[in-house]
């Protein structure tokens, strides 16, 4: 079967367009929410032995000893998840004692606590690994295939690379993430950072397929560019779409029974996943199209 892919480039370019314009008003509407791991405080998953309170009762227990501006979050059955300013241990001891006090059997499974400076300096090195990956993988891209520099130039392939790669297989998964911080208080941590940068990976990984494909059919095939980038994703679609199809299988058994600590890890890859596929099909190759048409005038 042959899809007219690059020939309705305009559609797949206006769908973008509109996901990416909408993910842009979301992440102005609804801030990124961070995670301790970049602002600094401390977590506390507590499980309860009797019924589980309300989070506001819990916040409010721990206002009375001088903890004030807590979030508490239930997960699971009985258990809690209680972020605060940080704490040091004897401030920690006398909360988790408070607490087991006052509701009954509080077992701690989990305390993390990080100092504001550290979690600055964390923040600061996950932008700069983002930029420096981009800039990397469109650099070895614009190498990778500087021996077909006719009738595109050698570099537009990295832009392309660097352009899908921001614009699309980052800022979806991020506007994603934005909308469940605003309604489940999802967190930005590094493990939302990890899940970024294989999502980048995944999605490079399928551009330079299609690309590959594109330079093997220049090199041996003749007729126009447009007719062989047509000829070349073609070729190339069910590869993309059956690997893909196998990464996210087992991270939907993840997202779904893997537990509170992988369950967001395995949404951002999923969501980021589906974005890199569609991106290295219907926009990377469309977009060497259109670059070329473009010199072309």
């Amino acid at each position: 079967m042959h899809l007219p892919i690059i020939k309705n480039r305009n559609l797949w370019f206006s769908v973008s367009g509109v996901l990416v314009a909408a993910a842009i008003v979301v992440l102005f509407t609804c801030p990124l929410k961070f995670g301790i791991d970049f602002t600094g405080g401390s977590l506390s998953e507590i499980e309860f032995a009797g019924t589980r309170p309300a989070p506001s009762e819990v916040s409010a227990e721990l206002a009375a000893h001088g903890v004030n501006e807590s979030v508490a979050q239930t997960i699971g059955d009985k258990e809690m998840i209680v972020r605060t300013k940080t704490l040091d241990e004897t401030k920690h001891q006398e909360v988790r004692q408070a607490l087991d006090k006052k509701f009954g059997g509080v077992t701690e499974h989990r305390f993390e606590s990080v100092g504001p400076t550290v979690g600055d300096e964390l923040r600061k090195k996950a932008v700069w690994s983002i930029s420096l990956v981009l800039i990397a993988i469109a650099l070895y891209v614009a190498y990778a295939f500087r021996k077909v520099s006719r009738p595109v130039a050698s570099w537009k392939y990295g832009l392309a690379t660097l352009i899908v790669g921001v614009l699309h297989d980052v800022l979806l998964p991020l506007a994603a993430f934005a909308l469940l911080g605003k309604f489940v208080n999802a967190e930005i941590n590094s493990s939302f950072v990890a899940a970024i940068l294989t999502v980048l990976g995944f999605s490079v990984h399928d551009t330079i397929v299609v690309f590959d494909r594109i330079r093997e059919n220049l090199l041996k095939t003749s007729g126009s560019f447009e007719d062989i980038v047509e000829r070349s994703v073609n070729e190339t679609i069910s590869r993309s779409i059956n690997t893909s199809l196998t990464a996210v299988f087992p991270l939907v058994a993840i997202f779904f029974w893997g537990g509170e600590s992988l369950h967001y890890f395995a949404f951002t890859l999923i969501i980021g996943l589906i974005a890199g596929t569609y991106s290295s099909i219907f926009l990377a190759s469309p977009m060497l199209v259109a670059m070329q048409k473009k010199s072309g005038r």
